[in-house]
């Protein structure tokens, strides 16, 4: 497997920013384009990516493409169109967003998102995206949730095959489905089966970690890779039985020093159960 996570500041030139990923140890890396760059500019830091032995783990295109509010909409769908254009352009292994909600929050929960209609629109937003750029060499996935499809192996799969688009996959980020305490106490069965299920079409991975509270009614909290739950052993090693260069990215931490901790961590269990991490 690969490691990566996000590496902040400004650089002047591809390569240093290529150097400033091999740092911190990183061998995928998140895009640091916005998409409206030239083809030289695009070309110089996939050239870099590729002299550093660094994979282009994913690009985001975090917008609401379901939203209520048409012309909100339209501007999400034509984002998510550039952003899965420029994975295809510097070579990124996926383009991910989250389906999008029904309500006003784009990421947040609404009655609308688990019905079938809802269903039915993500299946014809998702083929309006990828048909529209006829990518190549990248894939348009979506990152699972806890109150939104995907949220579940099963849902997921069913997604793949309604939308029928070859260049549709999966972005696996189990936290995201720990959505109970019988899912957060069995995660490792519940990790299993996303691979087992979805693994021919898995991209790129978040990792994050994940702490039932002992307060009512049920809390579950994002933590830093080794203070909550997630089995981490059982992730990792079907991340490397799955591609060994499939990319592990971390997300969602405050500082530098959370980033070293959980780099420290992943590093750690992958040692303890025989993963390689390559770079």
């Amino acid at each position: 497997m690969r490691l990566g996570g996000p590496v902040h500041g400004r650089f002047d030139s591809p390569p240093e920013w290529a150097a400033a990923v091999r740092r911190l140890g990183y061998s995928a890396a998140y895009c640091p384009l916005n998409g409206d760059e030239g083809d030289a500019v695009v070309e110089a830091y996939a050239q870099a990516a590729a002299d550093a032995g660094l994979v282009i783990a994913e690009i985001g295109a975090w917008s609401n493409p379901l939203s209520p509010d048409e012309a909100t909409r339209r501007a999400a769908i034509a984002y998510c169109q550039q952003r899965l254009a420029l994975a295809d352009r510097i070579g990124a292994r996926c383009c991910v967003n989250i389906a999008g909600s029904r309500g006003p929050k784009w990421d947040g929960p609404h009655p609308a998102d688990l019905t079938e209609e809802t269903f039915d629109l993500i299946v014809e937003t998702v083929r309006e995206i990828i048909d529209a750029v006829r990518p190549t060499r990248t894939f348009y996935a979506l990152e699972p949730m806890p109150w939104m499809y995907p949220d579940s192996p099963g849902s997921y799969l069913r997604l793949i095959h309604a939308i029928d688009r070859p260049q549709f996959a999966v972005h696996l980020d189990p936290v995201n489905l720990v959505s109970s305490p019988q899912r957060y106490y069995a995660n490792g069965a519940l990790i299993r089966e996303c691979f087992r299920q979805l693994g021919p079409w898995i991209k790129s991975c978040h990792g994050k970690d994940i702490l039932l509270r002992d307060k009512l009614t049920v809390h579950l909290d994002e933590v830093v890779p080794g203070r909550g739950g997630l089995d981490y052993r059982t992730f990792l090693q079907e991340l490397e039985r799955l591609d060994p260069d499939l990319p592990l990215m971390l997300e969602h931490l405050q500082t530098p020093e959370e980033y070293a901790e959980a780099a420290a961590y992943v590093r750690r269990v992958a040692g303890e159960v025989g993963v390689t991490i390559v770079g």
